[in-house]
């Protein structure tokens, strides 16, 4: 009777799920029309890819939108039609071009309302600018490529710079550039990892 028991209490984990694990998991890359980093695209796309989860990506236009590399890539939809928070994660890639989005304050009303409603949000490179700038930075720890006007722009809005590569503050995981880009995706996978077991321990 015991065994039959703790047989009965094991959760039920589905095969989809041991190798899918973020199956269901919707996430939105935002990149710059012009001058996206590619690197910051690429490595985060291909694991939340490979982990099954969902991955739109949006930009000004649906037009292909190129990488500083030469990378082109199609959004499947245009920024101002996207409502943030009916994602689940949202990366903000970074590169040359992500300063377009720094004085966005229709982006930044967009941002303030996903994390209102609890999305993960991850900003690399030049991309963490955007989030001080929506205010969604003021006292928290976050770091952003060092150049001397982003870091500048950090100090400005309040913002606790560590200049580490990667940087997590609750549901805010920022990051320094390219060469960190798979370590600042594993973060976004590692909190939305946590979500998920929060939300089976409620269920």
């Amino acid at each position: 009777m015991v065994y039959l028991f703790l047989i009965s209490i094991i959760p039920t984990v589905t095969p989809g799920e041991l190798q899918h694990p973020l199956l269901g998991t919707k996430v939105v890359f935002i990149i710059a029309q012009n001058d996206f980093r590619d690197e910051e695209y690429l490595v985060p796309k291909k694991i939340f890819g490979e982990l099954g989860a969902e991955v739109t990506v949006a930009s000004e236009d649906t037009t292909i939108a190129k990488g500083m590399l030469g990378l082109s890539v199609k959004p499947d939809k245009r920024l101002k039609d996207v409502l943030l928070k009916d994602y689940d994660i949202i990366v903000l890639v970074g590169g040359s071009g992500s300063v377009v989005f720094w004085d966005d304050e229709e982006l930044h009303t967009n941002l303030v309302e996903a994390a209102d409603s609890g999305r993960i949000i991850g900003a690399i490179c030049l991309a963490p600018g955007i989030l001080a700038r929506a205010g969604m930075l003021k006292g928290k720890k976050a770091t952003v490529y060092a150049s001397p006007n982003a870091k500048k722009l950090l100090k400005e809005e309040g913002v606790i710079y560590t200049g580490n590569d990667v940087e997590r503050d609750g549901n805010i995981i920022t990051a320094n550039g390219p060469a960190a880009a798979e370590v600042f995706t594993n973060e976004l996978v590692a909190a939305i990892m946590e979500m998920k077991s929060k939300e089976k321990e409620n269920d």
